[in-house]
């Protein structure tokens, strides 16, 4: 496993060439008092590193192929209060570091590593504190330039190479992914089934929690939606509070976080187990829409061409629905459809829910590759207004699956939680 991560910061290393990178991991944040929000190191840091204790350093030095970490140090007190603390030594031999310092130590040894070097990458305005860091170094240096140190003349953000290695999954990432999606699908299989009118949104986004703890998933990927009625018509609503009604939809969006790796599906369904005519004909168009994305999934694809021809279905069906007038091209061309469509097809899933990676290079948009994983996930949120027909409104529904994109297309690994409406009113009668 470790020397996964020591492959990584070898590729990254020749990616850079010559110069020096630098990636701070995440501190400790503070909930309240002296108690601490759960931790999770930085997405682009564990990606390189492995390591998960607070407050850690990589560097990487390309000019001479060294990756250095920097650490807390070994700590029996403080281990009696906080846990297992590697400390430099063990810390190096573990995860296969060719040095490994103190945290302490930092601040002193960073001029002495960047001196000579051609140029220093760091998350630029990720951090201000640390971009302020990381130019007191560089201070450091140029003070000494007559003493024949040379200070590096290039500044770059560390990300973007990162975040291109990121974008594609390796065989490890993959099946932590498919893993993470089988057991956000229990979930929502548990939550469609425990649904019943007079609940509280909350209980069922227990139902959600319990499914992902039990298989080992400790934390939700990110805050959970689960939004009854006119609440679903908030894209990121997460109060999960109200109450929910009978002939009333539920949208569930939820998905765990599993050695890192998101999981994230939205399904929406009757909170009584029988979908309105209004309702079912919104599905309808939702479903299309999502299908009509998914089949254009695979490599050599653009990015931008599922999702225009999701847009098509979606626009035409609000047509359709006499939620808009004139024709399609003109609805589309005019932004009319945002009035109910404001979100894109989707987008990378990965360490981060919402993943790294560029969609466009300049003008162009890139193309799907192989280890691509992506979401898929239209919608439509008919708020009130005066073109809405009484019927249709309050209504909101999102669908979204998970899609690894593979040699022969394209693989939908969240596949197990029923989207079809015959599907879904059966798994809520129980049969």
């Amino acid at each position: 496993m470790n020397e996964m991560y020591s492959d990584r910061r070898k590729q990254l290393l020749q990616s850079i060439d010559s110069g020096i990178a630098i990636l701070p991991s995440a501190a400790l944040a503070i909930r309240n008092g002296d108690a601490h929000y759960p931790y999770r190191p930085e997405s682009s840091f564990w990606y390189l590193a492995g390591f998960r204790e607070p407050d850690a350093v990589l560097v990487l030095d390309a000019t001479h192929g060294l990756s250095i970490l920097f650490c807390h140090e070994k700590d029996p007190e403080r281990e009696i209060w906080d846990g297992f603390r590697y400390g430099p030594q063990a810390a190096r031999e573990e995860f296969g570091f060719d040095q490994a310092y103190a945290l302490s130590e930092l601040d002193s040894r960073m001029p002495g590593l960047l001196s000579h070097q051609s140029q220093v990458q760091w998350p630029i305005g990720r951090d201000q504190q640390f971009d302020a860091r990381v130019c007191g170094w560089v201070s450091a240096v140029r003070a000494q330039a007559r003493s024949g140190e040379e200070t590096p003349s290039r500044f770059a953000d560390a990300m973007d190479l990162v975040d291109e290695m990121r974008l594609i999954k390796d065989d490890y990432e993959i099946g932590c992914l498919r893993r993470a999606g089988r057991i956000s699908a229990e979930a929502h299989v548990r939550a469609i089934q425990s649904t019943r009118p007079g609940m509280k949104e909350y209980q069922i986004e227990a139902e959600l929690l319990h499914t992902f703890l039990k298989n080992g998933a400790r934390w939700p990927a990110y805050e959970s939606i689960v939004a009854g009625g006119g609440n679903a018509c908030t894209l990121h609503y997460v109060a999960n509070n109200s109450r929910l009604n009978d002939g009333e939809l539920l949208l569930v969006d939820a998905g765990c976080e599993l050695y890192g790796y998101a999981g994230d599906i939205t399904r929406t369904f009757p909170i009584n187990g029988k979908f309105s005519p209004a309702q079912r004909d919104v599905y309808q168009i939702v479903l299309a829409a999502q299908q009509a994305a998914i089949d254009l999934l695979q490599p050599g694809v653009a990015i931008n061409v599922p999702a225009d021809a999701a847009l098509k279905v979606l626009t035409q069906g609000m047509l359709d629905l006499h939620l808009l007038s004139g024709t399609l091209d003109g609805a589309i061309e005019s932004g009319a459809y945002r009035q109910f469509y404001m979100h894109g097809i989707g987008h990378m899933v990965g360490l981060d829910v919402h993943d790294v990676g560029k969609r466009k290079s300049g003008e162009h948009w890139r193309e799907y590759r192989v280890g691509m994983c992506t979401t898929v996930e239209p919608g439509l949120y008919i708020r009130p207004a005066a073109n809405v027909p009484p019927a249709l409104e309050n209504i909101g529904i999102r669908i979204e699956d998970n899609v690894l994109i593979t040699d022969s297309g394209h693989e939908v690994y969240t596949h197990a939680v029923p989207k079809q409406i015959s599907d879904i009113e059966a798994l809520m009668s129980g049969f």
